[in-house]
C-alpha cells in the first residue's frame, strides 16, 4: 500500500519544499538536468516519460526555453508540483505505448529517468520499444536509474521506493540496463555515459537513436 500521497498532505504548503529536500537525498535534480543539456544542447520536442509531479519537467522548461515539452505519467497527479512557465509544457495521464501509438517519430529527445525499477520485469522490453518507436530519426534518448548495490544508502532508497509509492521495485545492475538497451536500440546505441551524484548509485545512458 502506498503512503506517499498521504504524507504529502500533511505538509501542507510545504509540500514542494519537503518533496525537493527528499529527491535531493537520493539525485541532485540541479546535476542531473544539466547533464541532459551537456549531451543534447538542442532539442525542438521533448517527451519525459514517467514525470510524476513535474521536478525534472521544471528543470527542463528552463534549460530548453524554446522546445515543446511532453510529460507523461500514469498518475493523476501528473505535473502537480511544477512551477514555471506552461506556455510550451504539457502534462498527459498517458502511457508512453499510447504515445507511441499516435505520435511515433515525432521527439528528438526523450528522458527515462527513474522509471523503469518501478516497471515490471516482464514489461520492460515493451515499454523500451514504444520509446524507441517514438524518438524522431537521429533522435537520443536520456536513461537514468537507481543501479542495485548492497549499501546502506542503496536499501533506504529501496524502502523509500516501495512503501512510499507502493510500487514492486526492481533495481538492474547497470552492465543488465545496458544489456536491455542494447536489445532495443542496437549494440552500438549507448554513446556516453555518467554518473549522478551524491551516490554512484545513479547511473546515465545517452542512447543515439
Amino acid at each position: 500500500m502506498a503512503i506517499g500521497a498521504t504524507v504529502r498532505r500533511l505538509f501542507g504548503p510545504h509540500e514542494r519544499t519537503v518533496a525537493g529536500l527528499y529527491r535531493g537525498l537520493f539525485v541532485d535534480v540541479g546535476r542531473l538536468s544539466s547533464l541532459i543539456r551537456e549531451w543534447m544542447p538542442q532539442a525542438e520536442k521533448i517527451l519525459e516519460v514517467g514525470c510524476g509531479e513535474g521536478a525534472v519537467t521544471e528543470q527542463l522548461a528552463r534549460l530548453y526555453p524554446n522546445a515543446d515539452i511532453m510529460a507523461i505519467d500514469i498518475t493523476p497527479r501528473v505535473g502537480r508540483l511544477f512551477n514555471g512557465n506552461r506556455d510550451r509544457v504539457q502534462f498527459v495521464e498517458t502511457t508512453i505505448q499510447a504515445v507511441a501509438a499516435t505520435k511515433p517519430g515525432q521527439f528528438d529527445l526523450i528522458i527515462l529517468s527513474d522509471v523503469l525499477h518501478h516497471v515490471p520485469i516482464a514489461l520492460r522490453e515493451e515499454l523500451l520499444t514504444a520509446v524507441h518507436s517514438t524518438l524522431a530519426p537521429e533522435g537520443r534518448l536520456f536513461f537514468k536509474d537507481w543501479e542495485r548495490r548492497f549499501t546502506p544508502i542503496h536499501w533506504l532508497g529501496y524502502a523509500s521506493d516501495r512503501w512510499i509509492t507502493g510500487d514492486r521495485i526492481h533495481y538492474l545492475r547497470k552492465q543488465e540496463a545496458a544489456e536491455l538497451i542494447a536489445g532495443t536500440f542496437g549494440p552500438d546505441s549507448i554513446i556516453a555515459e555518467a554518473r549522478v551524484r551524491p551516490w554512484n548509485n545513479n547511473f546515465a545512458f545517452l542512447v543515439q537513436q
